[in-house]
């Protein structure tokens, strides 16, 4: 065994560094500067210094600079490791007792079927909405799109409805939901779930049934676009165009033919761009 993987399990117990080592996992691939994070978990400067520094040494999460700035994310090589232990040589590899069991809902393996995807944003009211519509009328026959919030609105933005109707998408389908509509044990079975904003992907949401394919595809909030009104509406045009480009993207993924780890390492690629 790696004599650093008991060290990163050490740092794992502590319940703050594990939230913060959480975090980052959810908003992978995606590089967080240090006052986010400590904005989010609400950590003071010098605890949060202490965590990131810890969780550094033995080789957890990583940094880059970018000017003045250090950006932080998970080493995954070294995440990957640490679990192929646990699950090689501390299970032993038995699958019956070190993986999640499988979804009552239906089949977890990527074969030749339709999929489901959920997008998820904190309103339900833009982004994650933009997102439903472009995958439903993209590939309607081989996905089954929804889209939810954490703490959705009561209505949908205007403006990405006048969206939509100018590139002729059928808006009637589109309600905001909420993320419990997709949790219960009768919603339905998921094959991928995206959140396309930060502050969704910063939430520490229950694990989803059926283990998923998860990604964070986030992107500013055109909502909050400053300007005149022709600036407020290209910020959505431009929104629109960068989800339909990912979209594109993955419609075009061979998904019955990859493997669950090349899947998760497309889907984390097509969030970077």
């Amino acid at each position: 065994m790696n004599d650093a993987i008991p060290h990163r399990l050490s740092m794992l117990g502590h319940p703050q560094r594990l939230a913060l080592f959480r975090l980052l996992m959810r908003r992978y691939p995606d590089r967080l500067p240090a006052g986010e994070i400590g904005a989010v978990l609400g950590l003071k400067p010098s605890t949060l210094s202490a965590y990131l520094s810890a969780l550094s040494q033995v080789g957890l999460i990583t940094h880059t600079r970018a000017g003045t700035s250090l950006l932080y994310t998970v080493a995954m090589e070294e995440v990957r490791e640490t679990f192929d232990v646990l699950f090689n040589d501390c299970c032993r590899g038995r699958p019956d007792i070190c993986t999640a069991a499988p979804s009552p809902n239906g089949d977890t393996g990527m074969t030749d079927r339709k999929f489901t995807v959920l997008f998820i944003c904190t309103g339900n009211s833009a982004r994650s909405i933009l997102a439903e519509t472009i995958l439903r009328d993209l590939a309607g026959d081989r996905f089954i799109a929804y889209s939810a919030g954490t703490k959705p609105y009561s209505v949908l933005n205007p403006v990405a409805l006048q969206v939509l109707r100018d590139k002729e998408h059928d808006i009637a389908p589109l309600r905001a939901k909420n993320i419990d509509e997709f949790q219960g044990e009768d919603a339905p079975h998921l094959d991928f779930v995206f959140t396309v904003c930060d502050l969704a992907a910063n939430e520490d949401c229950p694990p989803w049934p059926g283990q998923p394919i998860s990604g964070h595809w986030g992107m500013p909030d055109p909502v909050k676009a400053q300007g005149t009104e022709a600036e407020r509406a290209l910020a959505f045009q431009q929104t629109y165009g960068a989800l339909r480009r990912r979209i594109e993207a993955f419609t075009a993924l061979p998904i019955a033919s990859l493997d669950r780890i090349s899947l998760q390492s497309a889907v984390d690629d097509i969030g970077r761009n």
